[in-house]
């Protein structure tokens, strides 16, 4: 299987042409940690990435996009690229969350791997973006937005942690920094393409996992309300 990976959702901007196949391996990536202007770079970045792996779009199995957590404006990008290569393409559209591609990107650990492990994003203030995965790297709970707090009280004693928050989950938790695998701040975009690769196309669809409204209000000023 060919597919094109595309990762925009976070601070990093990354594309993958990734191929398991025997006949034809290959796996030729570009990633760059921009914060912003993912829009102006993606569309270049995947002519880099085909130019290099001989791939022509008729050639691609499917495309797989990250879904979120993540910025409203990079999420956007990503998701739009991606569903208008699927719908020209007539190819499937897989959507890949980043929570589960950086559970994918587990370090063996020399002590006894716990059997929980929680990727938890940077949020605002005492909050975090986080879901929790079994030892494999199987969802076992809901993606959601915590306190610091809230997690004390809910989580299991046999934990290991991962993402750009785990230092401070922790901390929180009173624990060293043995339970800690990675702070990733985004998904290895090689992951994501591993991932999308598995995931049935009907279950993960490329629709964006917001777990909070935008900060932004629609302007009231200058409007004449109806009633």
């Amino acid at each position: 299987m060919r597919v094109l990976a595309i990762d925009t959702a976070l601070a990093n901007c990354a594309v993958a042409v990734l191929d398991d196949s025997d006949e034809n391996p290959c796996q030729i990536q570009r990633a760059e940690e921009i914060g912003r202007g993912h829009a102006e770079r993606l569309m270049s970045m995947i002519g880099e990435v085909m130019a290099e792996s001989s791939t022509a779009f008729t050639d691609l199995d499917r495309v797989i996009v990250t879904t979120g957590p993540g910025s409203f404006t990079g999420l956007r990008v990503g998701l739009s690229v991606a569903k208008g290569f699927g719908l020209v393409l007539e190819k499937p559209v897989v959507g890949v969350t980043t929570l589960a591609a950086i559970a994918r990107s587990r370090v063996p650990c020399e002590t006894k791997v716990a059997s929980s492990l929680l990727v938890a994003l940077d949020g605002k203030g005492d909050e975090v973006y986080c879901q929790l995965f079994d030892a494999s790297g199987n969802i076992a709970g809901e993606a959601g937005v915590q306190t610091l707090t809230d997690l004390q009280e809910a989580l299991p004693g046999e934990l290991r942690l991962a993402g750009s928050a785990a230092r401070k989950v922790a901390e929180a938790l009173r624990r060293g920094d043995d339970i800690i695998e990675n702070e990733m701040a985004y998904p290895d975009i090689a992951e994501v393409a591993r991932l999308g690769m598995v995931t049935d196309p009907k279950s993960a669809t490329a629709a964006p996992l917001y777990l909070r409204p935008p900060d932004a209000t629609p302007q009231k000023k200058g409007r004449i309300e109806r009633k």
